[in-house]
């Protein structure tokens, strides 16, 4: 192949999509990161950048029931190079999931691909697999006998995983989750302004032509079903952020007043920062303290501070959270809260990268490193006042353990039982903590908690 056509292949969808793959699965580089650097490095037009986005998510994942798929057609996977198990993905990922992408496309282009990275050899080899899979398909994994293998060849996810949710919510509740996290995440945004109601903003984005429903979990939430957001004279104005309907629903569990001093110990990017913040009052000293141990992040709270008229009831400082016992006299916020670092499991649809990566081992260290956190605040708070702790994941070790622990050592927390209007009952445990599973709601996977200082 010439040194012209060598580079003109480079710069096509799909060679960009095995790359990013590449990245992700051998350098442990983050899809969403990776794609947009890889989308204005390359000025890609907004169809081109659509597919690039549909078929790295897309095979990511699906990239445990691809390769079960694929494996009718080669002999030993173990012994291909990296890059052409990802060519073989994107390809088959194409032709079996995108109907409106013609084979032929497909298969043109991983040819001249295995061309530009390889050699003939590799060309012919990854043609003779994919007419193999235009002829045949994939390998059904829905004939699998094993439950389990069958889940999680069939969704993608771990099979220590899946034993794992059997083993808390049981085999048909982990089946509905493990198959939710196939479908495509919505964009969700919250009602930042107290002084516009949530149907006068659906009522104007509708208006605008935006395709809009009321969250069914939070209050001050909507759903975006059509139109970029972003774009929107509610957004640009800061009448409206972007956050996860089940994020949505942690600072009000601190039940702030106008003038509270708040400590918001793991801050970034500042969603729940800047929620917290829209209950405060500048003129009558109500703040947020919001800490975060990298000052990129920092950077964050503060554009959406700004960009959501709050930047006068927030402080941002760079800090580690187990360094705040030290940094601030005791007993001196009235509200305390945690959104802990975690295996971040429920966010797997958002970001599917992550149930390849963790282990059970994971579970029990973020454990240790959530006690530390919330031994260290824990002195700060004044009597009467809540402590918050929340999570973005769906591990008993991490959530109700962590709690638990917590209690155990500290006599003078006590739980108090989280209310909400808007969840089902199945989202609440019997200890009073909000438990929301990825496939309750179409959200994020998400655990609150909340505890008196006495």
């Amino acid at each position: 192949m010439d040194n012209k056509l060598k580079n003109k292949i480079k710069h096509t969808v799909r060679y960009l999509a095995v790359d990013i793959l590449e990245s992700v699965e051998n350098e442990g580089a983050y899809s969403n990161l990776l794609l947009n650097k890889v989308i204005q490095s390359e000025k890609l037009s907004p169809k081109d950048a659509g597919l690039l986005t549909e078929i790295v998510y897309g095979v990511i994942q699906r990239k445990m029931t691809l390769d079960y798929g694929l494996s009718a057609y080669i002999k030993d996977p173990k012994k291909q190079l990296s890059w052409v198990t990802n060519l073989l993905r994107v390809s088959a990922y194409q032709m079996v999931y995108l109907t409106k992408v013609p084979d032929h496309a497909v298969l043109f282009d991983a040819v001249e691909i295995a061309k530009a990275k390889g050699h003939a050899g590799i060309a012919s080899y990854v043609n003779g697999v994919l007419r193999n899979v235009q002829r045949n398909g994939l390998r059904d994994w829905k004939s699998i006998s094993n439950a389990k293998k069958r889940i999680s060849v069939g969704a993608s996810l771990p099979k220590w995983l899946v034993a794992y949710f059997i083993e808390k919510i049981g085999i048909e509740e982990t089946e509905k989750m493990a198959f939710s996290l196939l479908e495509d995440p919505f964009v969700s945004v919250r009602l930042q302004s107290q002084a516009m109601s949530r149907e006068e903003a659906l009522e104007l984005l509708q208006t605008d032509g935006y395709d809009v429903v009321p969250s069914p979990v939070s209050p001050s939430g909507i759903r975006i079903r059509g139109g970029k957001i972003v774009d929107s004279p509610l957004f640009k104005e800061g009448v409206l952020t972007i956050q996860d309907e089940s994020s949505q629903l942690v600072a009000p569990v601190g039940e702030l007043e106008k003038d509270f001093l708040v400590l918001d110990s793991c801050a970034a990017p500042g969603g729940k920062t800047t929620h917290m913040a829209s209950y405060l009052s500048a003129s009558e000293n109500g703040k947020v303290i919001a800490l975060d141990m990298y000052e990129h992040k920092i950077s964050l709270i503060n554009q959406n501070a700004d960009r959501l008229h709050v930047a006068d009831r927030i402080e941002t400082r760079v800090m580690d959270a187990k360094e705040a016992g030290k940094a601030f006299a005791p007993e001196s916020f009235d509200a305390i809260f945690v959104d802990a670092p975690c295996s971040g499991l429920g966010l797997m649809r958002r970001k599917p990268e992550i149930k390849y990566v963790k282990n059970a081992q994971d579970f029990l260290d973020l454990h240790q490193e959530q006690l530390r956190i919330l031994d260290s605040v824990s002195s700060l708070l004044k009597k009467g006042g809540r402590l918050v702790y929340s999570t973005c994941t769906l591990t008993k070790e991490e959530n109700q353990m962590t709690v638990q622990t917590f209690i155990e050592n500290h006599a003078e927390f006590a739980i108090v039982p989280v209310r909400s209007d808007y969840l089902d009952k199945k989202s609440f445990t019997p200890e009073g903590f909000v438990q929301i599973y990825p496939h309750d709601y179409g959200t994020d996977g998400f655990f609150i908690s909340c505890m008196v200082k006495r």
